[in-house]
């Protein structure tokens, strides 16, 4: 992800992943869960994300295990993932920061007594 945002989807993947491997139908729902349901990750758009995390070095294949005759394959977090999440953690934590105080001194503009 080295030059790129980090997408609200791929940040909440890896925050996922912080505790455990998990495989996909996992993410998906502790994604809305972490999310309270804002984020809700299509199938197809998981594995877009999961593809680009792996290919980044961000995630890896943890290990595959059949379950009702179908395929699970499990995810876990690397260390260049864990460092890149407390990154964009830090970016997010100073941007809101930044937003707090502008909030905090902010007076409406005078309107010349119009509403």
């Amino acid at each position: 992800m080295a030059g790129r945002t980090m997408t609200e989807q791929a940040f909440f993947v890896l925050t996922a992943l912080v505790d455990t491997p998990r495989h996909g139908y996992g993410i998906v729902g502790e994604v809305g869960d972490l999310s309270d349901g804002r984020v809700k990750l299509k199938v197809g758009t998981l594995y877009g994300v999961l593809d680009r995390l792996v290919a980044d070095g961000l995630v890896e294949p943890d290990r595959e295990e059949v379950a009702n005759g179908r395929l699970r394959r499990y995810y876990r977090l690397t260390e260049d993932g864990r460092a890149a999440l407390a990154a964009e953690v830090q970016r997010q934590a100073s941007n809101a920061r930044a937003a707090s105080e502008r909030l905090r001194s902010w007076r409406p503009a005078d309107t010349g007594g119009l509403a």
